[in-house]
């Protein structure tokens, strides 16, 4: 897998979720859909320490 076919694999996979459906709150209005990056670390960080 080469690094634009990562890159549009993460895309797809953070606009399969929205933060409601992994615990974190709706947040600010949004501009796509899905989970940000930001969230994405945050809930890898999470996942680790638990």
């Amino acid at each position: 897998m080469n690094r634009d076919e990562l890159a549009d694999f993460l895309r797809r996979a953070r606009e399969r979720l929205s933060p409601e459906e992994v615990g974190l709150p709706h947040g600010t209005r949004r501009r796509t859909p899905g989970l940000r990056r930001e969230e994405v670390a945050q809930l890898a960080g999470s996942a680790a320490t638990t």
